[in-house]
């Protein structure tokens, strides 16, 4: 199988992301893991008209404003934004810039997901 632009850029950026969506969801939802790489990575991070700098600041953003149940997906695409070239302190002015919009405490929580991938560093 040839690998879609979105495929690769989802492997170059989360690699296994696919397989990791397969074996925790595909016995409930077959087909989800497909569906979710071509639309996240091929109908989103790969189109042009905007860098993936500025998309991952715009996904950070609006994760870290939904607040703590994002966890899992912040860090994520913290990891991604880590990797296209943002630093820690970018990632941490854009997090805090979301204080406004989702409060203190959803910031917050963000912060502390950026923590934990620090620490582990």
């Amino acid at each position: 199988m040839t690998k879609t632009n979105g495929a690769q850029l989802a492997d170059d950026l989360n690699p296994g992301v696919r397989d990791v969506l397969e074996k925790r969801y595909g016995h409930l939802l077959p087909g989800m893991a497909d569906t979710v790489v071509d639309m996240a990575y091929d109908g989103f991070y790969a189109r042009p008209g905007l860098d993936l700098k500025s998309r991952y600041i715009a996904t950070i953003a609006a994760l870290a404003a939904m607040g703590a149940q994002t966890a899992p997906q912040l860090r994520i695409n913290i990891q991604a934004g880590l990797k296209v070239g943002l630093s820690e302190t970018e990632i941490a002015e854009v997090i805090w810039q979301m204080a406004l919009y989702g409060g203190l405490p959803a910031a917050i929580n963000a912060l502390n997901t950026l923590r934990t991938l620090s620490d582990e560093s």
